[in-house]
């Protein structure tokens, strides 16, 4: 077994205060992650992690890419009948994660996924490179595949069949947006005494804010 206590690091980047963050998460998590950008040092600072409810009953948790967000949530797009689409669909409760080491953050948003409208779905699809539009027709995402062959033959038959021609968005493929119930933010401190803040959704749509230890 490989010994990991030695792997230390000392947080000293920033600090999280009251004195200093919105009325809303929305606000602080659209400046922190354009912080982020800015400051560079992560490919995609739009990964993020989504963890759902299978239906086995165990959780799992996979990167996913954020597309969009606003006041109304997180959005990201998949195929509804893969493990990940199913899994939402049978329990739409979901936990999403970002973790920027760059400036040493974590943000991480329990709330409710639902489908988005088909116009939002449509209006990224299209916006899509004809290969990833493909893509997403070719794969019957989370099935079980006999050898990487069958991805490889159906792309080639699909772009004969579609050469010239405006690709469709299939069906079974498109957007999720999560709603935000609670949302906290972590910022790395030295001598592990992070700061940690959490946002609660109130029953009148304003935001309990309060800190937790770390």
């Amino acid at each position: 077994m490989k010994d990991l206590s030695n792997y230390r690091k000392s947080y000293e980047k920033s600090e999280l205060l009251e004195s200093n963050i919105p009325e809303d998460p929305i606000n602080l998590f659209n400046r922190w992650f354009h912080e982020t950008e800015d400051l560079g040092g992560i490919e995609e600072v739009n990964a993020m992690t989504i963890s759902t409810i299978g239906l086995d009953g165990f959780p799992k948790s996979r990167v996913v890419l954020l597309k969009k967000f606003n006041e109304e949530g997180f959005v990201f797009f998949t195929n509804y009948d893969s493990e990940k689409g199913i899994a939402i669909q049978n329990n739409p409760n979901v936990c999403l994660s970002f973790f920027w080491h760059s400036v040493e953050r974590q943000v991480i948003i329990k709330g409710t996924a639902q489908k988005t409208s088909e116009i939002v779905s449509d209006n990224y699809f299209n916006s899509r490179p004809d290969g990833s539009k493909l893509g997403a027709i070719a794969s019957d995402q989370s099935r079980v595949i006999s050898s990487r062959t069958v991805l490889d033959q159906k792309l080639f038959e699909l772009e004969q069949q579609y050469e010239g021609k405006e690709i469709p968005r299939p069906s079974n493929w498109g957007g999720f947006i999560v709603a935000p119930v609670e949302v906290e933010f972590w910022q790395g401190r030295p001598n592990r005494l992070h700061d940690r803040i959490r946002y609660t959704l109130q029953d009148d749509f304003s935001w309990k804010i309060e800190r937790l230890s770390s």
